[in-house]
């Protein structure tokens, strides 16, 4: 029995290794077949989504000249402004001339009181006058001190040539015998005496000649300035009427019926509208290539003036920088200032360049890619790198050839794709 169960057993066991190793063939080439049919899946391209054409921008590559701009919009502004401050302090009594109304330089816009700077210009007024009598006075009474000066002068020179007269005429009898010589010595003497009265008188009339210039110089300084202030007090009473000061528009009136101001404030603005300049908001990316006297284009929407790049600000503000075009041309009807414009600056004309129209979301000096149509009726994406740029063409340095056709429009809903099916 021993013996019969042991074959029963060697039956059993070679049945069961049959089995397993009839498991793992099958187990095996599942696999190899799933393995093979994931990698034949995986050679396979998928299906290309379809999209309609006729809601895509497109565009030819092409070579040749493009010219190179800038683009901005800005508003029209003054070159010349005028703004009106007060000059005195006073309240504002009344407002002659609204905003938009022409004015000429004697035009009056609105009138201040003040009862203090007219008080003030009447004392100055006052001042001036009693200087200017003060004057006279001094005038006569330096006059008469001088003429008696002069007469004293003309007595001694008298006295000086009589008694030299007789000196002379002593010094002669003497020399004969017929004086004595004290006589003699005295008549000398007392013509030399009077001689040096006369010399002394004569210094003092010189010095008084001088003393009156000086009194007369110094009175009429007092009296220039008195005539300032006066002129002063009288300029700050006339400028209570306020007056435009130059021909143009009034823009703008900053103050109101019964309004203090003080002196300095604002009171009006004055431009002159056939003077405007246009003062665009360019990029910051776009403004570093502008120079000052580059060609522009001023689009008013009711026509195009040419002008020149005047000036440009050092400053950014909020990513833009400012640019000043000078007008060249007339102005259209309806220019005004504060009026919306598009600019468009002339950077440079290139020559040849490979170049196309600037597709949505390209940027210059970078790279990217686009989405290249084919023959067989599909847009394959390709990379490409771009160069300079305008407003709205853009260089192509490498990745595209001259009649390429692309597609321009917005294709980031098709990011995930390579290939698209045009229908």
């Amino acid at each position: 029995p021993g013996r019969v169960r042991n074959c029963m057993d060697v039956a059993r066991e070679g049945i069961s290794e049959k089995k397993k190793r009839r498991r793992v063939a099958l187990v095996v080439a599942g696999v190899t077949v799933v393995s093979l049919a994931t990698f034949g899946l995986s050679r396979v391209r998928p299906a290309a989504p379809p999209v309609d054409a006729s809601t895509l921008w497109t565009d030819t590559v092409q070579r040749g000249p493009m010219l190179r701009q800038v683009r901005g919009t800005g508003t029209l502004v003054p070159e010349e402004t005028r703004w009106i401050p007060a000059v005195t302090e006073g309240r504002v009594e009344r407002i002659l001339l609204q905003a938009g109304t022409p004015v000429e330089a004697d035009s009056v816009i609105l009138e201040l009181s003040d009862p203090a700077q007219i008080q003030n210009a009447l004392d100055a007024q006052l001042q001036l006058r009693a200087a200017e009598a003060e004057m006279e006075s001094l005038k006569a009474t330096l006059q008469s001190q001088h003429l008696d000066q002069m007469a004293a002068t003309a007595r001694l020179k008298a006295e000086y040539e009589q008694a030299k007269l007789r000196a002379d005429s002593d010094e002669e009898l003497g020399r004969q015998g017929l004086m004595p010589e004290i006589s003699r010595k005295l008549s000398r003497s007392a013509a030399d005496e009077l001689n040096g009265r006369y010399e002394l008188d004569r210094q003092r009339l010189a010095i008084g000649q001088r003393s009156i210039q000086s009194q007369v110089a110094a009175q009429q300084a007092r009296i220039e300035g008195l005539r300032t202030m006066s002129q002063l007090q009288r300029s700050r009473v006339d400028a209570l009427q306020v007056r435009a000061g130059i021909r143009g528009v009034l823009q703008q009136v900053s103050v109101e019926v019964g309004q203090r101001v003080t002196p300095g404030a604002s009171l009006a603005r004055i431009v002159q509208p056939e003077k405007l300049k246009a003062e665009l908001r360019i990029a910051e990316t776009q403004a570093r290539d502008i120079q000052i006297g580059e060609r522009a284009e001023i689009d008013t929407r009711n026509g195009v003036v040419p002008g020149i790049v005047s000036r440009i600000d050092p400053s950014v503000r909020e990513g833009t920088v400012s640019v000043d075009v000078r007008m060249q041309g007339e102005l259209p009807r309806g220019a005004r200032p504060d009026l919306t414009v598009d600019g468009t600056v002339e950077l440079e004309r290139l020559a040849s360049i490979i170049y196309v129209k600037r597709p949505v979301h390209a940027r210059e000096s970078s790279a990217g890619t686009i989405f290249k149509l084919t023959a067989d009726g599909e847009a394959v994406r390709v990379p490409v790198k771009y160069g300079r740029s305008s407003v709205s063409t853009i260089e192509v340095v490498e990745g595209l050839a001259p009649g390429d056709k692309v597609i321009l429009s917005d294709m980031s809903a098709w990011d995930e794709f390579d290939r698209l099916k045009l229908h």
